[in-house]
């Protein structure tokens, strides 16, 4: 590959690190649901998806409802905090992060894998980690 080729390509991909981490912090970390829906609007494209280890959720309407309620389910100190910093290219990005109480030990590992288009999030995979025992 070229320079000028590597050069090209480097300034058309989006900011993985930005999208997933705000991802992260203002979908399924916030509890207000008119910002929560707000978020999901700016971060994904009109009709996303997203793929979780039981469950496949389709459109942003529904991708906030279950943001909202994981939050309602784990309690009000419950978060999701990025692990490292995203990685992606050609569309394609990874985060991992960790859950649990904000002051408490760690409940879930996983990583969010993203399929970007046009700068929005157009699928998301959730990965969760096996327990460790």
């Amino acid at each position: 590959m070229s320079n000028a080729d590597h050069t090209a390509h480097s300034s058309e991909e989006p900011d993985y690190n930005r999208l997933l981490r705000s991802n992260l912090e203002h979908v399924f970390n916030e509890r207000d649901a008119g910002k929560r829906a707000a978020a999901v609007a700016e971060l994904f494209v009109a009709e996303p998806i997203m793929y979780e280890p039981t469950n496949i959720v389709r459109g942003r309407a529904a991708i906030s409802e279950v943001a909202g309620a994981l939050l309602e389910q784990f309690g009000p100190a419950f978060r999701f905090q990025p692990e490292g910093d995203a990685v992606g290219h050609h569309g394609l990005g990874s985060l991992s992060w960790k859950a649990g109480p904000a002051d408490g030990p760690v409940a879930v590992t996983g990583s969010d894998v993203a399929e970007v288009v046009d700068g929005r999030i157009a699928r998301l995979w959730v990965l969760l980690n096996p327990a460790k025992t």
